[in-house]
C-alpha cells in the first residue's frame, strides 16, 4: 500500500487526481480491496479538505470522557461523499453496537503518548482520559477473568463496561491497561 501511495500517503491523499487512483485497483488485503482503498483515499481527502483533518473531526464530537460518538460522526463524514456500500463494513460504528477496536487502537496511537514510543501522542486536542480500550477477544477474555467485564460479547456495551472499570483504576490514562489485557491474553495463555 505504501508503494502504491508513493511512500507519502498524506501527499497522495491530498494531491491525487482521478488518474492516480487506477493503480490502486490491484491492492488486496484480506477483505479490503482496491475499490475500498480508492474510497478511503477519496474520503480522507474529503475530510482533510472540508473538515481540516482527522483530529478536528474527532475533536468536534468528543464527549468529555469518551470518543465513541466521535467515531460515529467520523464514519458519517467519511461516507458523506458518494461511496461503495461494501466499503462501509471497514469502518465500525459504536452507535451500531460495535466495539470499534481498530478505530480505538488508532485513537490510542494518535492521542496517548507513552515513553516506549508505541503510542505517538501527536494529537494534542484530545486527552488520554477520553480513550477506550481496543476491545478484542484477547483483552475481553482477560478482562472477564479479572472481573473487569461481565458481558459475554465484545461489543459497544461491553466496551462501556470495561471503560468504566478501567477509568475507576486510572481516570487520567485508563487505556494504559490495554497492554496487560492484550498481552496476557495472547502471550501468557492467561
Amino acid at each position: 500500500m505504501m508503494d502504491l501511495l508513493d511512500r507519502d500517503p498524506y501527499n497522495f491523499v491530498i494531491n491525487h487526481e482521478k488518474k492516480d487512483l487506477k493503480p490502486l485497483s490491484a491492492f488486496v488485503h484480506r477483505t479490503f480491496n482496491g475499490d475500498d482503498l480508492k474510497q478511503f483515499v477519496n474520503s480522507l481527502k474529503h475530510i482533510y479538505i472540508n473538515y481540516g483533518g482527522l483530529e478536528k473531526v474527532f475533536k468536534a464530537h468528543a464527549d468529555e470522557d469518551c470518543l465513541q460518538m466521535s467515531i460515529h460522526h467520523f464514519k458519517r463524514q467519511f461516507f458523506e461523499i458518494p461511496h461503495l456500500e461494501r466499503t462501509m463494513k471497514h469502518v465500525s460504528d459504536p452507535s451500531k453496537n460495535s466495539a470499534a477496536k481498530r478505530i480505538n487502537m488508532f485513537l490510542r496511537w494518535m492521542v496517548r503518548n507513552d515513553a516506549a514510543g508505541v503510542d505517538f501522542g501527536i494529537w494534542k486536542s484530545l486527552s488520554p482520559s477520553q480513550l477506550s480500550c481496543p476491545l478484542d477477544v484477547h483483552s475481553g477474555n482477560v478482562a472477564r477473568k479479572l472481573g473487569l467485564l461481565s458481558r459475554k460479547q465484545n461489543d459497544a456495551k461491553a466496551l462501556k463496561e470495561l471503560d468504566s472499570n478501567l477509568r475507576a483504576l486510572d481516570p487520567i490514562d485508563p487505556v494504559k491497561y490495554d497492554y496487560a489485557l492484550f498481552g496476557l491474553g495472547v502471550f501468557e495463555g492467561f
